[in-house]
């Protein structure tokens, strides 16, 4: 069990405790908790790169962590009404599809390397920023202007270029692997 390891699963537990403060309406430590989160995920992430840390446990678990905090908390401000439907409806069936596209890919023995690509890791910013921004805005009783719907609809775009990046390079994956059985 390596340090980093250790910190994306605290992150892990994090999860239930900001649905937990969401769901008591107890802003200020849902935005406490998930900020922290986010920073675990760089500080693992720095760890295990510069003090040679990086592990294939870690590879799988954090970025299943990352989808985890997102796509509840997601969910938890679209149940809550402080992030609209269609968007996590779109979050969510991204995540979906890409999952659903590795697990086909197994199952027909084409495995499919999913390296994170520069897109899906700036979708995957701007979903952190949209979600504290809204959680800042509901901690602190406040409003940041226009940010909020501009972030959302550069998430949108992002979680379409995104899931269509994905598309892509999984159906030439899957065409080479056919052509090389």
């Amino acid at each position: 069990m390596t340090v980093p390891n250790f910190i994306t699963l605290l992150r892990f537990l994090m999860v239930p405790a900001v649905v937990y403060a969401l769901l008591l309406g107890e802003m200020m430590p849902a935005f406490i908790i998930f900020v922290v989160a986010g920073i675990s995920d760089g500080v693992d992430g720095f760890v295990a790169r510069h003090y040679n840390q990086q592990s294939e446990l870690g590879a799988y678990l954090d970025p299943i962590a990352d989808k985890l905090l997102l796509v509840t908390v997601f969910i938890m401000l679209a149940i809550l009404d402080f992030l609209p439907q269609w968007l996590v409806v779109l979050v969510v069936s991204r995540d979906i599809l890409i999952i659903m596209a590795v697990l086909l890919s197994s199952v027909m023995a084409q495995p499919v390397d999913m390296n994170p690509i520069f897109v899906s890791k700036a979708n995957t910013a701007l979903q952190f920023a949209l979600v504290s921004v809204v959680l800042a805005e509901l901690a602190f009783d406040t409003g940041f202007g226009e940010l909020r719907v501009i972030l959302i609809y550069v998430v949108a775009a992002l979680t379409v270029l995104s899931a269509a990046a994905y598309l892509r390079l999984w159906i030439d994956h899957m065409a080479n692997a056919g052509g090389e059985s």
